[in-house]
């Protein structure tokens, strides 16, 4: 029989308990995967601990790659045997799991399941933030926070690439060697991270912040900005920020502030696919490298959750059934 992680209360990573299910089947439209890897995220804690609401019992995961099973009625594109990955499914903590056809993303050759697994929801998060919440342009000035976490080693190879100059703050020595390793130019602590900015860019502050901290770092990320630069807060891995007196972004130096998620960046098939391609296309041609940092066995689900909250992992987190 099938396994799967089920949630029936809320609370802590205990409650992500193991037990024996039913093989999912598909409905119109869906397709049924067998889970090869599945994405650890933290909304996934945010779920399980109540401070999202959700239906129980359930099983969490949105984010996986596998091999196609089955096929609802009426599904186009794809055929059993097919390699794919997706961000939008549902129950990915699982051996089976079903998306939407026209949510799945076909890997192409040349990407292994577990790498295709790593990269769609922090992939193409770190492709919308840069190419659409703020279109990065060559030569301004980038600061990214959690520069050794998934999305951040992602980005900041993402800018480099476009030309841009990549400051990022980690919170240990292994992790600046990670962020160098993947081109940032310049690579902070948090304490003090503010004022470091202002030195390195002569006084005048970077163009544009992505933070995915949130309370711990907001407001140095507000004072690290140019005049009319942006603050783009994209996760709160730290906690929620405190409500904003908008007259901060006035005397601030007439900044700006936005709060994107990535499904309102891909509500369109043919965005989804420009942003997926462009991914794993980089990382088929060797230029996107695609750090997974643990790998858990699904029965572990309990100790993924504690060591991402923890912060004690890099890169992405798999789940491997």
């Amino acid at each position: 029989m099938p396994s799967a992680i089920v949630v029936r209360q809320a609370g802590g990573p205990e409650v992500l308990t193991l037990a024996t299910t039913d093989r999912p089947e598909p409905g119109p439209g869906q397709l049924l995967v067998r889970v090869a890897a599945a994405g650890v995220n933290f909304i996934e804690t945010y779920q399980r601990s109540g401070a999202y609401a959700v239906e129980r019992p359930f099983t969490p995961g949105a984010e996986a790659a596998g091999t196609v099973e089955a096929l609802g009625a009426g599904t186009q594109g794809f055929v059993v045997g097919d390699r794919v990955a997706f961000a939008e499914g549902s129950g990915t903590y699982a051996d089976y799991a079903l998306v939407d056809a026209d949510r799945a993303l076909p890997v192409p050759d040349g990407v292994d399941l577990e790498t295709a697994a790593a990269l769609p929801l922090q992939g193409m998060t770190a492709h919308y933030l840069m190419n659409s919440t703020f279109p990065v342009q060559q030569d301004q000035t980038v600061l990214v926070h959690a520069g050794a976490g998934g999305v951040g080693l992602l980005l900041i190879q993402l800018l480099k690439a476009r030309g841009a100059r990549v400051i990022t703050t980690v919170s240990t020595p292994q992790k600046e060697d990670l962020a160098r390793g993947a081109g940032a130019d310049e690579v902070l602590r948090y304490d003090g991270f503010a004022d470091a900015v202002r030195t390195l860019t002569d006084g005048s502050g970077a163009d544009v912040v992505f933070d995915g901290v949130g309370k711990a770092t907001f407001d140095e990320s507000l004072r690290s900005l140019r005049v009319r630069g942006t603050l783009v807060l994209y996760g709160a891995a730290s906690g929620p920020v405190p409500p904003l007196e908008l007259q901060r972004l006035n005397s601030g130096g007439s900044l700006f502030v936005t709060r994107p998620t990535l499904v309102h960046y891909l509500r369109t098939p043919e965005e989804r696919r420009w942003r997926s391609e462009e991914l794993f296309g980089a990382v088929a041609a060797g230029q996107l490298d695609v750090r997974i940092g643990a790998r858990y066995a699904l029965a572990d689900a309990a100790r993924a959750h504690e060591d991402l909250q923890g912060r004690r992992t890099t890169g992405k987190v798999l789940l491997i059934p």
